[in-house]
């Protein structure tokens, strides 16, 4: 016997066909039993209405973790992976494009300021370089108007990392 698992549409269906009270005894089913599902909850109904402000306040709990970076290079990449899953995670919650640059360009900039600029240790330096061509893709992704915002931030990051660590060549991450 296996358990049939329907689509998004038929369960678009059948949610209107509901109560408002049966609605809301779904959802909070649902949210009790994952994390996730109850942290996309609250964003949705507290945060979601003001998303700059969501944005301003994961730059700061981002910018915290980073100050509390282990000097261990195996540690640091550690807690480093996780503050990516941090941003990937608010990011699917949030589901804009230009947030996820915005997210990460910070990231990248809190990278800069953070880790060791001596370090050879090749797992933390390839996070850097996977971020900004993570982010060079999504700016390509974006309207024209929109690129032309995040190019000179972006060439910015670029210009400030290639000062920074010998080992990052900017000319082969340019737009």
């Amino acid at each position: 016997m296996s358990i049939t698992t329907y689509g998004l549409q038929d369960i678009k269906k059948e949610i209107q066909h509901l109560s408002q009270g049966q609605l809301a005894e779904l959802c909070l089913r649902l949210a009790r039993y994952k994390k996730e599902n109850k942290e996309l909850l609250a964003y949705l109904l507290f945060d979601a209405n003001n998303e700059h402000a969501f944005i301003e306040k994961i730059k700061a709990e981002v910018g915290f973790m980073f100050s509390q970076l282990p000097s261990q290079n195996y540690a640091a990449a550690k807690s480093i992976r996780k503050i990516l899953r941090l941003i990937n995670k608010y990011v699917k919650f949030i589901g804009s494009k230009q947030a996820e640059i915005e997210l990460l360009i910070n990231f990248c900039y809190n990278y800069l300021q953070y880790t060791d600029r001596r370090t050879s240790y090749k797992p933390l330096r390839l996070i850097l370089i996977r971020q900004v061509e993570k982010i060079r893709s999504q700016i390509q992704k974006l309207h024209e108007d929109l690129q032309f915002d995040y190019n000179h931030e972006y060439n910015s990051l670029l210009t400030e990392a290639g000062k920074k660590f010998p080992w990052f060549y900017q000319n082969d991450y340019l737009l």
